[in-house]
């Protein structure tokens, strides 16, 4: 079941896939080093956030993140084929997709983009890196980006 963190209704979350407990709680802290007021909506499979998705799939729902933050490598279905599902249904295909993964590989970053990801960023491995790439993409995609969707 989906956790959320730092619970703030009146500003659309921060959907969060990823399974490893290390690298959300990491993510988890950046976001709260640098002051973000957006709800943090964690799923830990691929199946839970499609389950997710099909719960929030209007525009006025205030669940409907304004960004997702997707890892590749998760139990049950995988990054790309959670990517896959979103991107056939006509609202998820507007919300901004990232993919936040240790993957380097050419056919993991070719395949994220046919399926029209709006970004592909790979993990740095000390925290101080992670948390300027946190700051990085609060700047950009929740402060500075335009939403499709009021909230």
């Amino acid at each position: 079941m989906a956790e959320t963190f730092h619970n703030r209704p009146s500003v659309r979350p921060i959907l969060l896939v990823d399974d490893n407990p290390m690298d959300v709680d990491l993510t988890l802290q950046a976001f709260d080093e640098h002051g973000m007021a957006n709800p943090i909506v964690v799923c830990r499979d691929g199946e839970e956030s499609l389950q997710y998705l099909e719960q929030h799939g209007h525009p006025e729902d205030p669940g409907l993140p304004v960004l997702v933050l997707l890892d590749l490598r998760l139990p049950k279905v995988d990054g790309i084929e959670v990517l896959r599902q979103a991107r056939l249904h006509p609202v998820w295909k507007q919300v901004p997709f990232i993919i936040l993964t240790t993957s380097r590989e050419n056919v993991d970053i070719a395949a994220a983009y046919q399926l029209g990801v709006n970004s592909y960023l790979v993990k740095p491995v000390d925290f101080g890196s992670f948390s300027e790439m946190v700051k990085a993409i609060k700047l950009y995609w929740v402060l500075s980006n335009q939403s499709p969707f009021p909230g």
